[in-house]
């Protein structure tokens, strides 16, 4: 079969579920930047601590003593809505800071690089504020078309948010990435401030020397050293893109905390599913897209297809007998009973779609 060409294959029927860091104030570099929350042990969520003054490093810059676990909202008698977006080098935490952020599950999250494909909104409501963050994808060296498209999106969303995070994983050297997206940023009209994530898996003299090295990466407005896994500087996090939103109405009512269509959200929980436990070069060749949606009654009948490029993706991703399809259906379809609130039967194909990365007409159809 020719490139494009779809080939029915393997399918299993997910039948019904159940009812049912020591403190770190030391200079960043001669400038602006301002280390948000370096303080408070690395890992640690510091739930109830409260507020501590502020206090200055010895270039006078303020370092905020923040330790709290859930975002507050700045309150300085007006109202600010506005757009931010987390940026940053594939897994370097963005998707579980937007969800810690949020408080709910919108953007699908792994250990595998490039998990995210699509541009997620998930909004915050706080009593003065209303911050609507925008889950990308990781910035990277395309190989494909879809790269291509996926870097395109990345772009688009630079140029329409209020605030950047550039997200810096503390467990890894800063590197030829994080330098290239740093510059970056340079031409921007947005507040940039860099995120430095994963501060629970160092010690904080670790921690420290990252901090350093990124504040010499760029002249960014702060600095905040987050975790999203344990919550601390979550809060801080918030309070300091609120602080550089501008004065707005609310822009979603009070119940929305996404804008996604659910049918999209539905197939980024069956890949989420898909991607645990396959080979390093399977995820960036699993798609998925609902097909079909059926309410009856309490229950909502979904039908869905995994795209893979070659025979042997997938059979990987069917399994013995069957077997590892079933256990895909059956993670996701717990996963899309919480996002909807109902029970859910999800029946699963996967189909053969050779080279779709790379093919403009198969792209379209999933959505690219």
């Amino acid at each position: 079969m020719g490139p494009g060409s779809v080939e029915p294959a393997g399918s299993v029927e997910s039948g019904l579920a159940k009812s049912g860091p020591a403190e770190l104030a030391g200079p960043a570099k001669s400038g602006s930047a301002e280390l948000a929350g370096a303080a408070g042990p690395a890992g640690s969520a510091g739930a109830g601590s409260g507020r501590t003054p502020q206090k200055r490093d010895g270039h006078g810059r303020r370092v905020h003593r923040h330790a709290e676990a859930a975002p507050s909202g700045v309150n300085d008698g007006v109202y600010r809505a506005g757009f931010a977006c987390f940026v940053g080098r594939p897994n370097a935490g963005k998707s579980t800071l937007t969800n810690a952020i949020i408080g709910q599950k919108i953007a699908i999250t792994s250990n595998k690089p490039q998990t995210t494909r699509h541009v997620i909104r998930g909004i915050l409501h706080q009593e003065n504020s209303q911050l609507v963050l925008v889950d990308t994808p990781g910035l990277h060296r395309p190989r494909t078309l879809l790269g291509e498209r996926l870097n395109d999106l990345v772009r688009e969303a630079w140029s329409e948010v209020d605030v950047i995070g550039v997200c810096f994983p503390a467990d890894e050297p800063v590197g030829r990435g994080d330098r290239f997206i740093s510059a970056e940023m340079a031409e921007l009209k947005a507040t940039v401030i860099a995120v430095v994530t994963k501060v629970d898996l160092v010690s904080p003299q670790r921690l420290a020397e990252h901090l350093l090295a990124v504040s010499e990466l760029y002249d960014f407005a702060e600095i905040v050293p987050v975790s999203a896994v344990s919550g601390h500087q979550v809060r801080t996090l918030v309070d300091v893109i609120v602080k550089h939103l501008p004065e707005s109405p609310q822009l979603y009512p009070d119940d929305v905390l996404t804008d996604e269509p659910e049918q999209v959200l539905i197939a980024e929980l069956i890949r989420e599913a898909a991607l645990e436990g396959v080979r390093d070069e399977l995820p960036h060749s699993i798609a998925v897209l609902v097909e079909e949606m059926i309410v009856e009654g309490g229950l909502t009948k979904i039908y869905a297809d995994l795209y893979v490029e070659r025979d042997s993706q997938k059979s990987i991703v069917i399994g013995a007998r069957g077997a590892r399809l079933k256990e895909v259906g059956s993670q996701a379809r717990g996963e899309i009973e919480q996002l909807l609130g109902a029970r859910v039967y999800l029946d699963l194909h996967v189909r053969v779609a050779k080279e779709w990365q790379r093919d403009p007409r198969q792209l379209r159809k999933l959505g690219f």
